[in-house]
């Protein structure tokens, strides 16, 4: 869609902190985050609604996998998710640690991208 942010993000016309990506999905730290960590998990074709993405369990194992890794990477053992859709009209999954216990900088972006990567390996 030409004016959707996450398409444009998708498309590499708008730079974000990925830290996970195949040919259909997308994960990048939320510029606004909750908590360090915070991850946007996004389809890359567009879809207004979560429950549009056909291929939904795909979906979700990929947010499964960013919330393990979160797991991982913050110690923390809630990771919350979120899902809501009125921010941006593109389908996405909030998936961040526990703000009220996990500790770090949230606007770190580049340290909290590379804690990420590092537990998805």
């Amino acid at each position: 869609m030409k004016d959707c942010i996450f398409c444009k993000i998708i498309a590499k016309e708008i730079p974000a902190d990925i830290v996970y990506e195949n040919q259909d999905f997308m994960a990048f730290l939320s510029i606004d985050p909750f908590s360090p960590g915070h991850t946007l998990v996004i389809p890359k074709k567009h879809y207004r609604w979560v429950w549009d993405v056909p291929n939904v369990g795909d979906y979700f194992e990929i947010a499964r996998k960013i919330a393990l890794a979160q797991k991982k990477a913050y110690k923390q053992e809630e990771i919350w998710s979120k899902i809501i859709g009125e921010e941006v009209p593109h389908a996405h999954i909030w998936v961040f640690p526990n703000p009220k216990n996990t500790s770090g900088d949230k606007k770190d972006f580049e340290g909290n991208k590379k804690r990420i990567i590092e537990t998805l390996k």
